[in-house]
């Protein structure tokens, strides 16, 4: 089944939410191809996924640190045993 996209005028495929959660990855890479789907919930449209109108880098926005918060002053230390080991202990401890 196949509806018109609102956001963007195309044709669209429609899928339900368990379908996009059982096949996600599949789903995400022809969205990537250029797929939009219209994603429902009980029937009811509640997301359209479509490919970025730009490439992510044009989005991404890095701003460097403003504040150093002196974490290359903590010493190191030793801990016997594994990692695994000392958190089910902290764990029992709640």
């Amino acid at each position: 089944m196949t509806t018109v996209c609102y956001v963007c005028y195309e044709m669209a495929k429609t899928i339900p939410h368990r379908e996009l959660r059982n096949n996600s990855s599949e789903i995400l890479e022809q969205v990537r191809n250029g797929e939009t789907f219209e994603v429902t919930n009980r029937g009811e449209p509640v997301a359209i996924l479509s490919p970025p109108d730009r490439p992510a880098t044009d989005r991404l926005r890095i701003r460097p640190a403003t504040a150093r918060a002196g974490f290359g002053k903590i010493e190191g230390v030793e801990i016997e045993g594994r990692s695994g080991e000392t958190l089910d202990e902290l764990r029992g401890e709640r």
